[in-house]
């Protein structure tokens, strides 16, 4: 956590991942994340994965270092809350519907210099997510090697959406400052997938080739890269982004002479080629296959090592978490107790680290309604007898 965006407010009402991302992000950097959601909970409250008392640690974790208030959004009352909540503050993260009770146009009507970041699914304004977003831009039928489209668990264009959104309200805010006028920013995750293809070179590959690209396993696209297996079963992953790391990967594995070989054979040269060293990699990879499996894992890591050659064995998520360089002794992460789960584990702060401040640990995410009372109080002015009789008759939610 860093205090690079405090005094700045924000107000949140969404669910699931890209704009609950958008806010964290804010958070983590110092802003007053502040979630709106219904009264026990938005539909992603209880989204998996979960412990065994049905507490999302999904939730808490994307949630963390903001605050919540919990209204009831079914009545008129509470959507008119949230409306002044939203004006009072001025920023504004949301997924809801362009259209409605949250559309900008309204919430602007008296508060004229508004930003108001809105994650959507289509330009259209017809949902979508991640998971049919992807497969419409067509990754997963580039993905493994067939028949079948292979989907991703990671979702990518949510959490690019999420970081692009938290971008965009700096971008919005700061337009404000220079002009003193509002925006209304909209990002669609389907504009992040298809833009990001098109940033990646990916439209005019195809439209180039008038063909898409072949689907390669493991192999990386452009590059010499992919997975090998040692002599003790271990499954290593190596990419080579650079001629040095070839020149050193060549050198270090003993294979000068067999590369020099397949060089001779197809008349080209592999030292300052990436693109050489792909179209032959079916000539390559037996030769690297042979050396690499007849190495120990340790053998072959203390050789790359060595030579500044860029490679990973494929580890489990739960390996992950007891790595100490990722986990353990990673300064990103501090311990937490004060998890509504109760579950205390190693939780996440600011991504980015600033070496000329200190960093304070991550904080917690809130109770839904936890911070309902003081909100009200100082965003909207509220009374303490005003807002007991809005708990009293179900409009407000505290946390219990």
């Amino acid at each position: 956590m860093y205090n690079l965006l405090d005094g700045l407010r924000i107000i949140e009402a969404s669910s699931f991942v890209a704009s609950p991302t958008a806010g964290l992000y804010c958070a983590q950097f110092g802003a007053e994340v502040i979630r709106v959601d219904q009264i026990g909970g938005g539909p992603d409250y209880h989204r998996w994965p979960v412990t065994d008392a049905k507490d999302s640690l999904y939730w808490e974790n994307l949630n963390r270092a903001k605050k919540s208030v919990a209204l009831d959004l079914a009545s008129p009352k509470g959507r008119e809350m949230l409306q002044e909540l939203v004006r009072a503050t001025g920023q504004f993260i949301t997924n809801f519907p362009a259209d409605g009770f949250l559309s900008h146009a309204k919430l602007a009507e008296r508060r004229a210099d508004l930003v108001t970041v809105r994650i959507m699914g289509w330009a259209d304004g017809a949902p979508a997510l991640d998971y049919t977003v992807n497969n419409a831009v067509g990754y997963p039928l580039i993905t493994g090697q067939g028949p079948e489209p292979v989907n991703h668990v990671l979702p990518a264009w949510d959490l690019l959406t999420g970081a692009y959104a938290a971008f965009a309200m700096l971008a919005a805010i700061r337009k404000r400052e220079q002009t003193g006028i509002g925006s209304e920013v909209r990002i669609p995750l389907s504009d992040v997938a298809i833009g990001t293809a098109a940033n990646l070179g990916g439209l005019a590959e195809v439209l180039h080739n008038n063909a898409d690209r072949p689907r390669l396993g493991n192999a990386v696209y452009g590059l010499f890269g992919r997975d090998f297996v040692t002599k003790d079963s271990v499954r290593t992953m190596i990419v080579v982004v650079t001629h040095r790391q070839w020149a050193n990967l060549v050198a270090a594995l003993g294979l000068r002479s067999a590369v020099e070989a397949v060089e001779t054979q197809e008349g080209v040269s592999f030292a300052a080629d990436d693109g050489l060293r792909f179209e032959h990699r079916r000539g390559l990879f037996p030769l690297f296959e042979k050396a690499i499996g007849a190495l120990s894992y340790d053998q072959m890591e203390a050789k790359l090592d060595e030579a500044g050659v860029v490679h990973s064995a494929y580890r489990t998520m739960w390996e992950a978490a007891h790595n100490p360089r990722l986990v353990g002794d990673n300064p990103i992460f501090s311990a937490c107790s004060a998890n509504p789960s109760g579950f205390a584990y190693p939780a996440a702060g600011a991504l980015g680290t600033i070496p000329q401040m200190e960093r304070s640990d991550a904080k917690p995410a809130p109770r839904n309604g936890q911070h309902s009372e003081e909100i009200l109080s100082t965003a909207l002015g509220l009374s303490s007898g005003e807002i007991a009789r809005l708990i009293d008759s179900g409009t407000v939610g505290i946390a219990k």
